[in-house]
């Protein structure tokens, strides 16, 4: 099973379309707060829609209150556009972390500092960014196809 870890979501479609992803894909998420909205929200269950009652998933009140859950820490991978080593040349396992920043600015230069595995999906140059739901969808594509899942 993969680790999706959502570092302080701040639009609830997102975080229930990558809910959605998780259960069909097997995943857990993780979710840490702050949130940018509430877990009750309408928009949350809408993109989520009747699958949440089966995600497995945690939230935390901080990010050191997930990092102390983490058996092996080598085994967390942060995606960032603020590196250059693809996801592809990554080889992913079963119980992998894979942990995406707030949908505004990505994961903070103090979350980025906790752990070495820095991870890009790479972009044409005429884009800023994917959608977070997206890049989720990217990574554990990859990930799962790697695993053999």
């Amino acid at each position: 099973m993969l680790n999706i870890v959502l570092v302080e979501p701040e639009i609830p479609n997102n975080t229930g379309n990558i809910g959605r992803l998780c259960v069909g894909t097997g995943c857990r998420l993780h979710l840490i707060h702050p949130f940018g909205f509430k877990i009750t929200d309408a928009n949350l269950k809408r993109a989520g829609m009747d699958y949440w009652v089966h995600l497995d998933w945690h939230q935390y009140d901080s990010v050191d209150a997930w990092v102390n859950v983490i058996p092996d820490k080598s085994r967390v991978f942060l995606f960032s556009a603020r590196t250059d080593k693809s996801y592809y040349a990554q080889e992913f396992r079963d119980g992998d972390w894979l942990v995406f920043g707030k949908e505004s600015v990505g994961l903070s230069t103090d979350v980025l500092a906790l752990f070495e595995n820095h991870l890009t999906i790479p972009i044409s140059p005429l884009a800023r960014s994917f959608n977070l739901a997206n890049a989720v969808a990217f990574a554990v594509g990859e990930a799962r196809r790697q695993i053999g899942l």
